[in-house]
């Protein structure tokens, strides 16, 4: 478990610091620098999958209609949930990524309610309410749907239930996903970056370097994400995961200097109370079942 830990910490640290990652190219448009990530996201997942020889593994996620139905529809949200953060962090709207990811466990609940018929207890029932409200809140403030925000949990959440259908580790998973989208990258990079006056030309080595190493960037994390899944509990990975949005937050307000209202304090508290509740209701539930089957 004490391993297990370090390889979550890991992975929810390296997605909290990605806002600093993205800022490097913040001369760049966002679809260029999608584009890229996923060109070099598949040559680093290739190199991997080559060397570990787990290429049985890769032709098995496309062993059936159903599945590789299931890996085109992760790999269009899962980009598109990229290329929304990537804007969103290059147009000064980091705040509003945190509280995306902070909404995302939430409305995973709501998914599998909605789609899979799921109950609730009261507990997470009341917890939904309240980041209900907090998004009401933030709503009449700025007289609009934090859109972004909804748009990031939303995108991450039906990802995270196509992803269940698709049973493989991370590196083959993405190695299949980025091979999806793969074609539509390179053809957007081959009429994007063909003049002199392209962004790409006016990066200096550094950042080079950095775009190169995206694709680390990007596989890493999955790769430590799914090691610390195999070692832990799925209650304690869900208390890690607000690692991510907290250390995005804080880059937000602290380095970025982006606004951080009375208003977003208020939105904010609520969604964090309803972590709280809905954290507590589930570890109770959880317990409670365990008990339920001992005395079987």
């Amino acid at each position: 478990m004490p391993l297990g830990i370090v390889y979550a910490l890991l992975a929810y640290v390296a997605w909290g610091l990605l806002p600093l990652y993205w800022k490097l190219f913040a001369s760049m448009e966002s679809m260029d620098i999608l584009a890229f990530r996923v060109l070099w996201s598949f040559i680093f997942v290739v190199i991997v999958i080559g060397v570990t020889r787990r290429w049985k593994e890769v032709r098995q996620v496309f062993s059936n209609r159903q599945t590789t139905w299931a890996i085109v529809a992760g790999s269009l949200l899962i980009s598109s949930n990229w290329l929304l953060f990537i804007w969103a962090v290059n147009h000064g709207q980091v705040v509003e990524t945190s509280l995306g990811y902070y909404m995302n466990p939430l409305l995973n609940v709501v998914i599998a309610v909605v789609f899979l018929k799921e109950k609730l207890n009261r507990g997470q029932w009341t917890a939904i309410g309240l980041a209900l409200i907090g998004v009401i809140v933030l709503t009449v403030s700025h007289g609009s749907l934090p859109w972004i925000s909804l748009s990031l949990a939303l995108t991450f959440a039906l990802y995270s239930v196509v992803k269940k259908k698709i049973k493989a580790d991370a590196m083959p998973g993405l190695a299949g996903e980025t091979a999806i989208v793969l074609p539509i990258a390179v053809i957007y990079l081959l009429f994007s970056q063909s003049g002199e006056q392209s962004a790409a030309a006016t990066l200096n080595v550094f950042q080079w370097v950095m775009l190169i190493l995206s694709g680390a960037a990007t596989a890493m994390p999955l790769y430590w994400f799914a090691l610390a899944a195999k070692r832990l509990p799925l209650t304690i990975v869900g208390l890690v995961q607000y690692v991510a949005p907290s250390i995005s937050l804080m880059l937000g307000v602290l380095v970025f200097k982006e606004t951080f209202t009375t208003v977003h304090a208020v939105s904010f508290a609520m969604i964090w109370l309803a972590l709280v509740i809905f954290t507590w209701s589930s570890l109770v539930r959880q317990s409670k079942m365990q008990q339920a089957k001992l005395d079987a």
